[in-house]
């Protein structure tokens, strides 16, 4: 057996046995909440030495609870540590909770503060079971989060363009002011100038969606954590990425009547450049064989027919 063979082999095995840790850790932590809730929520209360003993083994349980997290290799990867970071931070944040609502109560009741905050530790523990195993499952996850969000901001502007292009002019029948040169209130409505910008922006919010829709199926079919080049790569392509849905809500708020065309030009620029970064780095790396480069070089093209659409449409406003 060849030496990276060997070594895949100990990634694995080492994997598991962080899967084995962590599970447990987690899974004594919501032990520990449920008891600590239990021993002040009916009288008896417990003695002090046995809230001592309380005490002492939630702070343990919570310690290899982020022991977990500062175990985990950052050559493992940043997105995988970072969720595992999230994690972590929930259910401490769900103890500290669950204490802080147990002293406000009354000692020896158990109210229904008490209640949902235990809950709230057991639901953050719960989650741990779903976390990604490795680097690649974590950025397909970042990216299936993006995709979801992106897909929301599309279907709400289309919906609201759909609405507003069928309600059209609400004052094209009234004569233009004689001193102000234009009629009524176009605060609520788009020109035709909009409408024509409307469409370029549209399709460059849809080459957003097809983007990540793309990317996260080469990651799924392709992407692999087995060396620190591939993980790097994960990386880099998940926070790019993560630029995209920011840019996207950018584009759409100014897109909004009254449009302030140099507004729209700048936004769908930024949006452009992310897109562009994030084929570019796909492109470069291992999830991206020769045989997915045609979508690569269409969703390319796409973006830089749109954005030209849109500099034209909007070169007056330089």
């Amino acid at each position: 057996m060849e030496a990276r063979e060997l070594l895949q082999e100990l990634c694995g095995s080492l994997r598991a046995v962080l899967a084995r840790v962590r599970g447990q850790a987690f899974k004594e932590t919501s032990q520990e909440a449920t008891k600590l809730s239990l021993a002040f929520s009916r009288p008896p209360l417990p003695s002090a030495e046995n809230c001592r003993k309380l005490s002492e083994d939630v702070q343990n349980a919570i310690l290899a609870v982020a022991t977990v997290y500062y175990w985990l290799p950052k050559g493992q990867g940043t997105t995988l540590r970072k969720m595992v970071r999230d994690a972590t931070t929930e259910v401490l944040e769900g103890m500290i909770q669950l204490t802080e609502t147990i002293l406000i109560s009354p000692l020896g009741s158990s109210s229904q503060e008490q209640l949902i905050s235990t809950g709230g530790v057991w639901e953050a523990c719960e989650q741990v079971s779903s976390l990604p195993r490795d680097n690649q499952a974590a950025v397909v996850s970042a990216l299936s989060a993006f995709l979801g969000v992106v897909k929301d901001a599309v279907e709400e502007m289309e919906n609201c363009s759909q609405a507003l292009v069928e309600e059209q002019d609400p004052y094209s029948d009234i004569i233009e002011d004689e001193e102000l040169g234009f009629r009524g209130n176009r605060d609520t409505y788009w020109s035709e100038a909009d409408r024509k910008l409307l469409g370029s922006c549209m399709g460059l919010m849809k080459a957003s969606k097809a983007c990540l829709k793309k990317v996260l199926s080469v990651v799924k079919a392709y992407g692999k954590a087995d060396s620190p080049e591939q993980i790097a790569q994960l990386d880099d392509l998940a926070d790019i990425a993560n630029e995209i849905s920011p840019s996207v809500d950018e584009l759409a708020l100014s897109m909004y009547p009254p449009m302030n065309h140099l507004a729209v030009r700048l936004n769908a620029a930024k949006l452009a450049s992310v897109l562009k970064k994030v084929l570019e780095i796909t492109k470069t790396s291992h999830v991206c064989p020769p045989s997915e480069e045609g979508w690569v070089q269409f969703l390319t093209g796409a973006v830089d027919h749109n954005m030209d659409k849109i500099k034209n449409f909007t070169q007056g406003e330089l």
